[in-house]
């Protein structure tokens, strides 16, 4: 139907945590995947504020698989890791976490590295993790611009944040940071929870949403497609129609498909092959 090309579709490997990198790799090629959206986390890739895993080698292992790494994540789901940490002595441990994400990001060949606002302590003044989050976030664009990198950021659920958890909020981060090394991604999962659409999205924001996080749901979860009821032709036909030709991230992290992540990427890309 040609609402999408197939390079757009782009195998994340958050859901092959009980399998190697190896195996990943291998399960791409073999249900037919052109681009990865490569999730930084343990056991496939090792990322601190010191040190990250050997990215020449991991590029050349997509490459040989016939695959493309379009987008690196820095993983950000603890604490430790987050642009609202709160303790000073800690900043700066955070700071140089994402800033080697971002050479990770730069030395895999990829163009995009996604990130998120993270979030506070909520029994503190939100306006205060507001602004430790907008001041990481300006520092690192201007990390990321160095680098030839953009930095795109996306919402969380409001259980996960008191900062970006809607496109309200995410409309003010983005413009109080004003860098042009920052764009916008959309995660399907949490502008769901939020009661949006990927309408409503483009309406704000237009050209400037370059990344997706494209998963199934009910609204709730990161699911695979046609196991919610999430309208797939629906927000397709949104995209063409706002000439979106960014990647769409299959961010699959329900661990009722951590047993078989292959037959998760198969079903995944047998359902959107219908719309190429």
């Amino acid at each position: 139907m040609g609402l999408l090309k197939r390079e757009q579709i782009a195998g994340m490997n958050c859901h092959y945590y009980n399998f190697s990198l190896d195996y990943f790799m291998e399960s791409m090629e073999m249900c037919g995947y052109e681009t990865i959206a490569l999730w930084g986390g343990a056991p496939h890739f090792y990322l601190d504020y010191l040190t990250f895993s050997d990215c020449g080698r991991i590029r050349r292992k997509a490459e040989r698989h016939g695959q493309k790494i379009r987008c690196f994540t820095a993983s950000s789901g603890t604490y430790g890791y987050q642009m609202g940490m709160q303790p000073v002595s800690q900043r700066e441990r955070v700071y140089q976490y994402y800033a080697n994400g971002i050479k990770a990001a730069a030395e895999l060949g990829a163009d995009m590295m996604s990130m998120n606002s993270g979030w506070g302590y909520w029994n503190e003044d939100r306006r205060e993790a507001w602004e430790r989050s907008k001041d990481m976030i300006v520092r690192l664009c201007e990390a990321a611009e160095k680098e030839g990198i953009i930095l795109t950021m996306e919402s969380l659920r409001r259980a996960e944040s008191q900062l970006a958890y809607n496109l309200e909020n995410t409309k003010r981060m983005y413009e109080e940071v004003n860098h042009p090394a920052l764009k916008l991604m959309i995660d399907t999962t949490a502008m769901g929870v939020a009661g949006e659409t990927p309408g409503q999205w483009f309406e704000a924001f237009g050209t400037d949403i370059v990344n997706t996080h494209f998963i199934d749901g009910n609204p709730y979860g990161h699911l695979v497609w046609g196991d919610g009821t999430s309208d797939l032709e629906g927000w397709l036909k949104v995209l063409k129609e706002y000439h979106y030709e960014g990647i769409l991230g299959l961010e699959i992290t329900a661990r009722r498909y951590y047993e078989d992540p292959r037959a998760a990427d198969r079903k995944n890309m047998e359902a959107l092959l219908k719309f190429t």
